[in-house]
């Protein structure tokens, strides 16, 4: 079985909506797949809704769709992307979470609106809304892709560069909640946090093993820009400290030449079952 942990659709910053996520997981067969739209979780009823709709039609087994988010974190002045999994969306911790992380969203894209502005950049916080889904979460990738068409530059790549990096006077970091708050507050709804990504975090293995003391039950080993040397090392530290293995593609649209990289990172179905499993013994705790 196929299983891909870590999509994106159009309600953050991925290209393709919710629906035709599940077709294209569909046409190759995924039987697991969890959209973790950065702070946000509008996906996952369209998705679910579709997957069952879509079953019916193709007369095939309903792919499971498992609730999912990527909460975006801020440690030691670095971006740090903790996962969710089975959270209870309903619970007042979970819904302040993100509607603080929104905010801070919204607060951040009109701050760099003002700078881009001023440097000359004929940019509008409207341009980069349209970008999004209703309701979705405004990024730096949709923020990029503005700079693009209003002229600011002739590419997404030296948009970033020049625009929207720390470095950059046009830049404004986002006020978010910490990775050990993000961590305390899936766990205390009933959900998995896992660490997104780990080759992206400096000194990661220490603030690891710190977030475990908040909650943390997974490390994302399985994630297309890890090699398999990185696979192995992730799989072993999460052997270590006891945590559950699990992967993505971190998919967000198609390559240029139309290839789908969901589903194409090999994630062992089995990383399914351990999320399965973590999820029951919660459930069981909360009621003992």
């Amino acid at each position: 079985m196929n299983v891909d942990l870590h999509v994106h659709s159009i309600f953050s910053d991925g290209v393709m909506s919710p629906e035709q996520i599940i077709d294209a997981a569909y046409q190759i067969d995924i039987g697991a797949i969890s959209i973790t739209d950065h702070d946000n979780i509008l996906a996952y009823d369209i998705a679910k809704i579709y997957a069952e709709k879509k079953a019916k039609e193709l007369n095939k087994t309903v792919i499971d769709v498992i609730p999912g988010i990527e909460i975006n974190t801020v440690w030691e002045n670095t971006e740090v992307h903790v996962l969710g999994y089975y959270m209870d969306s309903s619970k007042k911790e979970f819904q302040d979470m993100l509607k603080y992380q929104q905010h801070a969203r919204l607060d951040q894209t009109v701050k760099i609106v003002e700078r881009l502005q001023k440097a000359g950049i004929n940019i509008k916080f409207e341009d980069i809304k349209s970008l999004v889904a209703e309701g979705g979460s405004i990024g730096r990738p949709h923020i990029a892709k503005s700079i693009v068409t209003a002229g600011g530059t002739d590419s997404i790549i030296k948009a970033y560069n020049q625009y929207i990096v720390n470095e950059a006077p046009t830049y404004v970091q986002r006020k978010t909640v910490s990775p050990h708050e993000a961590v305390e507050i899936i766990y205390e709804c009933d959900g998995i946090a896992v660490v997104a990504h780990p080759y992206s975090i400096e000194n990661g293995e220490e603030l690891i093993k710190d977030l475990i003391n908040c909650g943390l039950r997974g490390i994302e080993a399985y994630h297309r820009k890890h090699s398999p040397a990185m696979v192995e090392y992730y799989s072993s530290m999460a052997e270590e400290y006891g945590l559950i293995i699990t992967g993505g593609s971190d998919f967000h649209a198609p390559s240029p030449s139309g290839q789908m990289a969901l589903g194409k990172n090999l994630v062992p179905a089995w990383t399914v079952e351990e999320l399965k499993k973590e999820k029951n013994r919660l459930n069981l705790a909360e009621f003992n």
